[in-house]
């Protein structure tokens, strides 16, 4: 592994909640200087406490990112509460507020001025395309969504998608810096609402909601249908791929399977409303499972899950 060296470039990072710690704590396993800026001061040292104790927590099980020490990595990250302080000097902003239009614009609205002309403006938007989020703004041509997974440190991908007006030069410097910070980042050549993640995931929710809502199988048995079936390839391989192993190569994936699919697909019923009995069926499947004081617990079950998978495929892939 290389040696990871500090950098004096620096990053800002506008709000202090999963999305943004995440990300400072991605850009600063990398060595860059990152400003932490969230609104309330209290949140920003609640935030840069909690990144102290997961970079401990990834020290203890060996998932450390990069070479830098836990100390050295906390202190490449600073907070700010002052926005013209976290900006000054930043090539690189990344929004990371709540899912709201009107939030996310107004935050535009404080960082735009201060934004220096070369600087990038990221925005950690799940579904609202950059045209809308970027178009009155003077910098527009310096705006790019960067949507990740979440959660972002243990489930590297991230999508990138340029507005209309977006400079030419925005894009390939956005996907370096994801790929340097080890994010996997894909492009999305033109807008589509919800991006291609959620689309994707949405799909799934929809059909799974169908089977539930006909009696076909229980909550928990779609579930594990995903974790211990299509998951478990889905890992390491897309469904692309997996198609194209499954038979030899996709012209014979065609002519093996193409009447069943169509035949399959034109059973599926409409996209439902997720409300009515099936949404309260599902939902007290799982609290069963997981009474909702124990979500923390179990998102910290989830999170050390798919870091020791992300060690996996890493040192597979080595």
């Amino acid at each position: 592994m290389a040696e990871t060296k500090i950098k004096q470039d620096k990053i800002c990072i506008v709000g202090s909640g999963l999305i943004g710690k995440s990300f400072a704590m991605l850009f600063a396993s990398s060595g860059y200087k990152v400003h932490l800026y969230d609104i309330q001061a209290s949140q920003v040292t609640d935030a840069l406490s909690n990144i102290r104790t997961q970079l401990v927590d990834l020290k203890e099980m060996g998932l450390l990112r990069g070479t830098l020490t836990v100390d050295q990595q906390h202190s490449c990250i600073n907070g700010a509460t002052d926005l013209s302080v976290a900006i000054k000097g930043a090539w690189f902003v990344l929004e990371c507020v709540p899912e709201r239009l009107d939030l996310k614009t107004s935050v535009y609205r404080s960082i735009d001025p201060l934004l220096e002309p070369s600087a990038i403006l990221g925005s950690s938007a799940s579904s609202l395309v950059p045209s809308l989020l970027s178009k009155d703004l003077k910098n527009r041509n310096r705006f790019i969504v960067v949507h990740p997974t979440n959660p972002p440190f243990y489930a590297p991908l991230v999508e990138l998608i340029p507005a209309p007006w977006t400079d030419p030069d925005v894009l390939p410097k956005t996907k370096s810096l994801c790929t340097e910070i080890g994010q996997a980042p894909v492009v999305l050549n033109k807008e589509i609402d919800g991006f291609v993640l959620n689309r994707i995931q949405y799909a799934i929710i929809g059909e799974c909601w169908n089977i539930v809502k006909a009696g076909v199988m229980s909550p928990e048995d779609v579930d594990k249908v995903m974790s211990e079936g299509l998951g478990r390839r889905y890992a390491f391989m897309g469904p692309f791929e997996t198609a194209y192993l499954n038979a030899d190569g996709w012209v014979s994936y065609q002519e093996r399977y193409q009447g069943m699919i169509e035949r399959v697909a034109s059973s599926f019923d409409p996209f439902p409303k997720i409300e009515g009995p099936t949404l309260q069926t599902i939902h007290d499947a799982f609290a069963q499972q997981i009474p909702l004081a124990q979500l923390d617990a179990r998102r910290k079950w989830r999170d050390a899950r798919l870091a020791r998978l992300s060690k996996l495929k890493k040192d597979m892939d080595q």
